[in-house]
């Protein structure tokens, strides 16, 4: 009987991964949404329903509070006058946007506050999430979240932050705004059908014929490789660290019971007598006289 072949992929190279990459990779969304603002304007327009007259961005999309917290790198941030806009494309769900999404919104409040600052300064913050798959599990196309009253739901906080969800499936196929549901339709499958897709997915091809982004591309590539290596083989030395360790305490209680079966059996002791000299809960001491 011929027995069937067995065919394994090996993982893309970086090159592969360039020649292939659309505006869902996050390199090339980040590098066409900085190097074409007004693209970037227009989307948020779109995602949000507002009007933006002027955006401003960042020189650098890496935030640090002090040595001690937790620096963020972000994909796309970006001001106007009265609000801050933060995009960020995901492509997996790594189970803990919720969170990313609060400590984000934190280390932006306290960057953009400047000393003397009043808190009514703050403005208005929107994170947004681009998500590559439905993270909350409801069908929804957009989950959007502000803090509102838990014993009346009526009763909003008014601290003007919001977090923003974009399920993009879901948009691509719900969206009843035609220009957004074209947008995530270029992002789910590459294919544009509008005037402003056609224009990002040019930006796309233009971004992959630059040799100085691919360069950065592989770079960035092969250090994310090697972080991903060097935290599995930490995640590996862990687990035989706690192997041991769960070894040593099973030997240890092994030696304790082996002890207490000895001194019930010279009846010299009482049970919790013994319970005592070898450490044991008096219950498991008690068990062993049956």
């Amino acid at each position: 009987m011929a027995q069937n072949a067995q065919h394994t992929h090996s993982p893309l190279t970086p090159a592969q991964k360039w020649e292939q990459a659309t505006l869902a990779n996050n390199f090339i969304f980040y590098k066409v949404m900085r190097h074409h603002r007004s693209a970037c304007k227009t989307l948020l327009e779109l995602l949000l329903g507002i009007k933006i007259r002027q955006l401003h961005f960042a020189q650098e999309e890496t935030v640090a509070i002090d040595g001690n917290a937790k620096s963020i790198r972000l994909d796309v941030l970006a001001q106007d006058a009265k609000r801050m806009f933060d995009i960020e494309l995901q492509v997996a769900d790594t189970k803990e946007l919720s969170e990313r999404a609060r400590y984000y919104q934190g280390v932006l409040d306290v960057d953009t506050l400047g000393k003397g600052q009043r808190y009514r300064e703050l403005k208005e913050a929107h994170i947004i999430f681009l998500c590559m798959e439905d993270i909350f599990g409801e069908g929804l196309p957009v989950y959007t979240f502000e803090n509102t009253c838990r014993e009346k739901s009526a009763i909003k906080l008014n601290d003007r932050a919001y977090k923003h969800f974009f399920i993009a499936p879901s948009c691509a196929t719900l969206s009843a705004d035609g220009e957004r549901r074209a947008f995530f339709q270029l992002l789910t499958t590459g294919s544009a059908t509008s005037a402003f897709t056609e224009q990002l997915k040019a930006y796309v091809d233009d971004a992959k014929h630059n040799t100085q982004w691919r360069v950065q591309y592989m770079t960035w590539e092969r250090q994310r490789t090697y972080d991903f290596d060097a935290g599995m083989e930490k995640g590996q030395a862990i687990g035989m660290e706690r192997g041991q360790a769960i070894g040593m305490e099973k030997g240890a209680r092994q030696r304790a019971l082996a002890s207490a079966r000895q001194l019930l059996a010279m009846q010299l002791l009482t049970p919790e007598q013994i319970a005592q000299a070898v450490q044991l809960p008096l219950e498991t001491v008690l068990a062993l006289t049956q």
